[in-house]
């Protein structure tokens, strides 16, 4: 059986990733471990509380309480979806929420972590801010991320890009795995640039060798690139938009240019970060 993990804070980008994280075990056949982080506060030694272990031990009881009561309620979330039999398991550390995070993917031998964002507002911190981008990049398992406004619903449609490399085709066999349990077609995009090196004897030998998948290759000409990908994303009903994290991620331009909002805030379907091997 597989394994997922999702930091949460219980609040509602996290409870709405919860969600997600459900359905999408019931997909892919896993258990999902919830990992609740928090920090006790630094002391400078000169002025070092005598009462510094009571000061420990009534925050983490307090962080205890609250994980226990939240608990029930994610339980009665699932069990709202007839999900009651996904299995549940708690991770409640000390410490920094990256550290932690790589630690339990390490231990637990995690297979998908799933992170929530509050929002547009927050898609520039999200994929730009130490935590999120360093959990992409300092984390070997793919990272579904999760928008609040993402409301689930069936995923029918897949998006995947590329670049037509020979190791994407890994990505995109694992890919098509979780789109057949799923009923789901896979969309394959490349944005085909006036500097593109690749053929289209190339693109011919992926249709050849992906002839008996629920796949479609589109190749878009434009130099565009950002643009085109919104555009496929909302004009060909992608459901979740699968991409391959590279030295530098599509998101991390995105947010370096002025790109509207408008369009963004329209083109809110979680994103799956598949890592090269």
């Amino acid at each position: 059986m597989k394994k997922i993990l999702l930091p949460t804070d219980f609040s509602d980008a996290a409870t709405n990733a919860f969600v997600h994280a459900l359905e999408f075990a019931k997909i892919v056949n896993a258990e999902l471990i919830l990992l609740h982080t928090f920090e006790i506060p630094v002391y400078d030694s000169q002025f070092f509380p005598e009462n510094y272990a009571t000061i420990y031990s009534s925050i983490e009881f307090a962080k205890f309480e609250m994980f226990k009561d939240e608990i029930p309620k994610l339980r009665a979330i699932a069990a709202e979806r007839n999900l009651g039999d996904i299995v549940l398991k708690h991770r409640l550390m000390d410490g920094d929420l990256l550290f932690n995070l790589k630690n339990a993917v390490e231990e637990d031998q995690i297979d998908f972590v799933i992170m929530g964002t509050t929002g547009i507002s927050d898609w520039t911190k999200f994929f730009l801010g130490s935590n999120t981008s360093s959990v992409i990049s300092g984390v070997d398992v793919p990272v579904l991320c999760v928008p609040v406004d993402a409301k689930f619903k069936k995923i029918k449609t897949i998006g995947f890009t590329t670049r037509y490399r020979e190791k994407d085709k890994k990505e995109l066999k694992k890919v098509l795995k979780i789109a057949k349990k799923t009923n789901a077609k896979v969309k394959s995009l490349y944005v085909k640039t006036s500097n593109s090196d690749v053929t289209d004897v190339t693109v011919k030998e992926w249709e050849r060798e992906f002839a008996g998948e629920n796949i479609e290759f589109l190749v878009l000409p434009s130099d565009e690139v950002k643009e085109t990908i919104l555009d496929f994303i909302l004009y060909k009903d992608i459901d979740i938009l699968t991409t391959i994290k590279h030295k530098r991620s599509f998101f991390e331009s995105i947010f370096e240019s002025s790109f509207s909002k408008k369009i963004t805030k329209e083109v809110s379907v979680p994103v799956l970060i598949m890592h090269e091997d």
